[in-house]
């Protein structure tokens, strides 16, 4: 892109897919859209507008999106005791209303709409404890640490596209000039790069949290979430690369335009290996089962947390949720085509209805990715630390390379249809896996398992 940050009309940017490279479709004329984005409407001339299109959407979208995103960081909590509850065939919470026991409010449960709503006042409530051998000063900051990184992400996430805002004047005087904007907090070039920064911050709060406690096993849950989300940003890291080299932008609002033509055009049907490396890189990022080495209740009581009460231990909560919804955004965004409709074209640009709807989509989208996070967790078993290890150095990272080598010849030689191609190294990628995978080094003896009278896993007599 060239350094003033506008296109030609006309012109493509390199990586966009034509009609002889990826499922036949054309790509809409994205780069236009991001120079209306940025070039100015014209203001009469005796008025100066207070803000500029692009400023007041970013100042609304902020105000707008942060309460959403912490009402749907709380009902998270809800939403998983139920998946739970329906994977281990129970009922869970569905009684607690919004009358919190108070005669003149209405007696219906809501279908327990209100546990949220309880469970915030309850930790309020509780005594907010400090044990008197913990650093202060870091034990109070670990949990701010924890949360605004997740937080700090959303401000580059394209909400509903491109808005054709226009304009808002009160009482003769003009607030907001019009013109064409997008639905984002901070649509900055850097896009996917500020998402990898700031995600890389999350890590402080823990170690911090581990460190500050003056506990061995809050310490010990600290200096295990380090070794992973250290191991685990590697793969991470990698897998964005491959998508900028691929489309030659790391702006996140171009990389969904990119994929805006059709369920036919998105990332995860080409690149299905590198979204199942992202999408396990995020759960371990989250600090997510089966990755949750770091709070394991089982060997260190409740890990870096373990001496954190009240509303303190409530931000770590909610923080992890926070990640888990960050990481389902992104992985739309990337992956899924972000707030593109199926088999329905919709217009790069439009009008406050077109915003919504695309915004409402894009929910939904986040909604699914969060339920199949919340499904894996009461699916699958905690791994061994050392097992995690293994699938990060001796996994993931070698694949994600070989992925990044493929990318890099492809691009490099400039292949037409590069997409199918990348498929094709996704493919032969997956199946040189199965098949190197029976002559890789065994595990030592140091976890074998012991030989115990009356067991069928390992009975003595083996």
């Amino acid at each position: 892109m060239p350094p003033g940050g506008v296109i030609a009309p006309g012109a493509r940017e390199p990586g966009a897919r034509d009609s002889q490279g990826d499922a036949g479709v054309a790509i809409r004329p994205a780069i236009e859209v991001e120079a209306r984005a940025i070039t100015p409407a014209p203001t009469r001339a005796h008025q100066s507008p207070m803000f500029s299109a692009q400023q007041f959407v970013s100042i609304l979208t902020i105000t707008v999106a942060l309460h959403l995103i912490l009402l749907a960081v709380a009902y998270a909590v809800l939403l998983e005791r139920k998946i739970s509850a329906w994977v281990q065939n129970r009922v869970g919470p569905n009684r607690t209303g919004f009358n919190f026991g108070q005669s003149f409010m209405p007696k219906f449960h809501f279908w327990g709409l209100g546990q949220p709503i309880a469970d915030g006042l309850k930790l309020l409530l509780k005594e907010d404890y400090t044990p008197p051998a913990v650093d202060r000063k870091l034990f109070l900051l670990a949990p701010v640490l924890g949360v605004l990184p997740a937080l700090v992400a959303w401000a580059i996430v394209p909400w509903g596209g491109v808005w054709d805002f226009p304009g808002l004047t009160l009482f003769g005087v003009e607030i907001a000039e019009a013109g064409t904007a997008v639905v984002a907090a901070a649509p900055i070039h850097v896009g996917v790069l500020f998402f990898l920064a700031v995600g890389s911050l999350a890590v402080y709060g823990v170690v911090l949290a581990g460190y500050a406690s003056n506990n061995k096993y809050s310490f010990l849950g600290g200096m295990r979430a380090t070794a992973q989300m250290l191991s685990y940003e590697i793969p991470l890291g990698v897998s964005v690369l491959i998508l900028i080299l691929l489309f030659s932008t790391p702006r996140v609002d171009l990389l969904v335009q990119f994929q805006a033509t059709g369920i036919f055009n998105w990332n995860v049907l080409y690149l299905p290996l590198l979204a199942v490396l992202f999408f396990t890189c995020q759960l371990a990022e989250a600090n997510r089962t089966p990755f949750d080495l770091a709070e394991c209740e089982q060997e260190l009581v409740g890990g870096f947390h373990t001496e954190y009460s009240s509303m303190k231990f409530a931000l770590f909560f909610l923080a992890e949720y926070m990640h888990v919804v960050t990481a389902a955004a992104f992985f739309v965004l990337l992956f899924l085509g972000g707030w593109d409709i199926p088999f329905i074209a919709l217009p790069a640009a439009g009008g406050i209805g077109l915003v919504l709807l695309k915004s409402a989509v894009f929910a939904f989208k986040i909604f699914l990715v969060v339920a199949l996070i919340m499904l894996i967790r009461w699916t699958l078993p905690r791994f061994r630390f050392d097992q995690l290890m293994k699938l990060a150095w001796r996994g993931m990272i070698p694949v994600s390379l070989i992925l990044l080598l493929g990318a890099a010849v492809v691009v490099y030689l400039d292949l037409p249809g590069r997409m199918w191609w990348m498929l094709g190294i996704n493919v032969a990628t997956f199946i040189g896996m199965v098949l190197v995978s029976p002559y890789m080094p065994r595990k030592g003896m140091e976890n074998r398992r012991i030989p115990l009278s009356g067991s069928r896993f390992s009975p003595a007599e083996a």
